[in-house]
């Protein structure tokens, strides 16, 4: 699975009328459960007097957790048609609720999906699209003596180096995408240690250096 994924760099807001009914589409960048619940209740919030609140979501790099709630419409002609477009532009971590006031005049099914579609499209369609990479992110510390070979390693492995601290120890804070971590990690343990990476296989640490996990990330 890639490390990559597609979304949305901040809030965005899309519109579409039809017979009198006024719908307005609010999409945000999410990362998990609490966030599409706290934006939610925001827009309820802002738009009490609003006849329905549909929304749709989709999270993570499987894209496997997904919600399209209707609101009260007929079943199937908003919250679907809301993530179809999350769908479409090929995004994750995104969530649209589309706010609907009656205008007095029934849309029928058909009416409803394009009205949905079309509010959730305009909102993507004013977003920033950007990629995002999946991190995880380590401290590595060490003792001055093994400084050369964590420096080099970390060099050879083409790892940012985020912070660095040189106090009493060398501490170092690297990003690895999250799929390469424990290769990574592996190898760098190797290269400070002096070895070939067949004879690493069972090393479990390195004397005078320290790998700490401070964040592992999921999209």
């Amino acid at each position: 699975m890639s490390d990559q994924y597609l979304t949305i760099a901040e809030p965005c807001v899309g519109e579409f009328r039809d017979r009198g009914s006024k719908f307005l589409g609010y999409a945000f960048p999410v990362s998990g459960e609490s966030d599409w619940q706290t934006h939610l209740e925001a827009v309820r919030k802002e738009h009490p007097k609003a006849t329905h609140h549909c929304f749709a979501f989709r999270l993570g790099l499987d894209k496997n957790n997904y919600r399209a709630n209707d609101d009260g419409e007929p079943s199937g002609t908003a919250g679907r048609p809301i993530l179809g477009q999350i769908d479409s532009f090929g995004l994750t971590n995104v969530l649209i609720i589309v706010v609907r006031y009656f205008g007095g005049t029934l849309l029928g099914t058909s009416g409803l999906i394009n009205a949905y579609r079309v509010c959730a499209a305009d909102a993507l369609e004013k977003a920033e699209i950007i990629e995002k990479t999946v991190e995880d992110f380590f401290l590595v510390t060490f003792d001055y003596a093994i400084m050369s070979n964590v420096m080099n390693a970390i060099k050879k492995l083409g790892l940012p180096m985020l912070e660095q601290d040189f106090g009493d120890l060398g501490k170092v804070k690297i990003a690895i995408p999250k799929s390469e971590s424990a290769d990574a990690l592996f190898k760098l343990k190797a290269w400070v240690a002096g070895l070939r990476l067949e004879e690493a296989l069972h090393l479990e640490k390195v004397e005078g250096m320290k790998i700490e996990t401070i964040q592992a990330n999921k999209p």
